[in-house]
């Protein structure tokens, strides 16, 4: 059996207040033309479908376009929400599609039922197991000590009472111990939600999502497939593909990628103002790629973004690198404290007015304050 696995296409994204939309649409019509050469049995998402709760219509329309193609192909579909979709309007509909081959993971309830696809070697089991929190599962597991993102997903996951002796796929879309974050991920908790990679011990694939880069963990089984497009330029190294992993009998199984080419690539450019702008050094680049210029000249260039997006329209981002931006160590300084977990924040706060740290009920105690407040701001 050969599946696609994809997640995080972000449709709707803005990176630096451009619209990807029209890149979007661009690598969806590049993954369609990719499923009539390969014919894959079946399309993997995910989660991470839009970037927003509430995504704009355009982007629902870009979805909807791509689904109805690949329902036309007969291509079974098997989605799963991220964290960045809202669980309830991804799921809106999913009893109707099932007919049409289009599999959307209901809002989480503690139950999670397989779909069935059959091949030469018997059934393979897929599991559309959503984004979930620790505060998701704890309310329908009351008698399981759940405090963390693992103990959260080996209690989802020993629910599902899988079949050892089939082929069994799980989608989910989490953090994976040990997995390289991009800076145009979410950061949940300040990094508390972490999970085990022993979890999917049972499982003959994982198709993961939530980070950008693609990677494995675990040999040819644990797999991230990546963004399919570019979202920051922390992502300029990757390599963008979609994955296809093949299902031979138990306990084989094969993967392999196939390279994905971008609209608009993102690339970063450094040097005086005379460089960049020198014809020389531009007139036999790609000057519509998305770019982050850095200027190294000592002084400020008057209209220097305005100047320099008559040469380069899709300027994205534009810094300076001299004396005076490498003194502002005051501002790096702030940003690393944002990125610091807020409960280990707490506990150094607590310690310095009570000459003491946290106990472990304590910890417990604050953790639950910040799920239950990260979880009514995301409503």
């Amino acid at each position: 059996m050969k599946l696609f696995h994809l997640s995080d296409l972000h449709l709707g994204k803005r990176v630096n207040g451009f619209s990807m939309l029209e890149d979007q649409d661009h690598i969806l019509r590049q993954i369609l033309a990719l499923t009539d050469t390969e014919q894959p049995d079946g399309i993997l998402i995910a989660g991470d479908v839009y970037d927003k709760s509430v995504p704009g219509t355009e982007a629902v329309r870009l979805f909807d376009d791509f689904l109805c193609a690949l329902a036309t192909r007969k291509i079974p579909v098997f989605i799963i929400s991220g964290n960045h979709d809202s669980p309830e309007r991804l799921a809106f509909g999913n009893r109707l599609m099932d007919a049409s081959g289009i599999h959307l993971s209901p809002v989480y309830n503690g139950a999670v039922t397989p779909i069935a696809l059959q091949d030469d070697f018997g059934p393979v089991h897929f599991y559309l197991l959503p984004f979930v929190k620790p505060i998701h599962v704890r309310r329908f597991f009351p008698d399981e000590t759940i405090e963390t993102y693992t103990d959260a997903l080996a209690c989802a996951v020993n629910a599902l009472h899988i079949d050892h002796t089939e082929r069994n796929v799980l989608l989910t879309h989490q953090f994976v111990t040990g997995a390289a974050r991009s800076d145009s991920e979410e950061i949940t908790v300040g990094g508390t939600d972490n999970v085990d990679l022993s979890i999917f011990d049972d499982f003959d694939y994982v198709a993961l999502g939530h980070i950008h880069g693609p990677q494995t963990l675990a040999e040819n089984r644990v797999r991230y497939c990546g963004t399919p497009l570019k979202y920051s330029f922390s992502e300029i190294s990757h390599k963008k593909s979609v994955t296809v992993v093949e299902l031979a009998e138990k306990g084989s199984v094969s993967m392999r990628t196939l390279p994905l080419t971008p609209l608009h690539d993102l690339r970063e450019i450094k040097g005086t103002y005379a460089d960049v702008t020198l014809k020389s050094n531009w007139e036999n680049t790609n000057t519509d790629d998305y770019l982050h210029i850095t200027l190294t000249d000592e002084q400020d260039v008057p209209d220097a973004l305005a100047k320099l997006r008559v040469i380069y329209p899709n300027l994205m981002k534009l810094d300076y690198d001299n004396q005076r931006t490498r003194a502002q160590t005051q501002l790096e300084a702030i940003e690393e404290v944002q990125h610091i977990d807020p409960l280990e924040l707490f506990d150094q706060f607590y310690t310095q007015q009570n000459n003491q740290p946290l106990s472990a009920e304590q910890r417990a105690f604050v953790r639950g304050l910040i799920e239950t407040v990260w979880e009514k701001e995301e409503l």
